[in-house]
């Protein structure tokens, strides 16, 4: 069964860090691109970081260009999002998500996602 397990999501004051973790299982994510997702309440779900299967190439939305850093470590099948200097505009459910091919922030290109976890930002 193909899974993704989002966690480390919780609240945290304004300037604050956070590292969320996306575990996959039932599939090997070595061949995979991988994509971090958010979505605020009543408003569609964005991406905001991508790493390629290859090379650990990168890409980011430009608004968290310099505070988001995606990683990946193949030998835990293991995704992660570092997140420094938080805003309240933070605040979301955040979801990764995995698909083959080349990296993209386009939702629909995905194949399989996580259930999310929620960051929030809150002095």
């Amino acid at each position: 069964q193909v899974q993704l397990v989002e966690s480390g999501g919780g609240l945290v004051q304004p300037g604050g860090s956070l590292t969320l973790s996306c575990v996959a299982s039932g599939f090997t994510l070595d061949y995979y691109a991988i994509g971090w997702f958010r979505q605020a309440p009543g408003k569609e779900r964005e991406g905001v970081a991508c790493i390629s299967s290859v090379r650990d190439t990168t890409h980011y939305a430009d608004s968290v260009r310099g505070r988001f850093t995606i990683s990946r470590d193949n030998a835990k099948n293991t995704a992660y999002l570092q997140i420094n200097d938080l805003k309240p505009e933070d605040t979301a459910v955040y979801y990764c998500a995995a698909k083959p091919g080349t990296m993209t922030l386009n939702v629909w290109e995905y194949d399989y996602w996580g259930q999310g976890t929620q960051v929030t930002v809150s002095s």
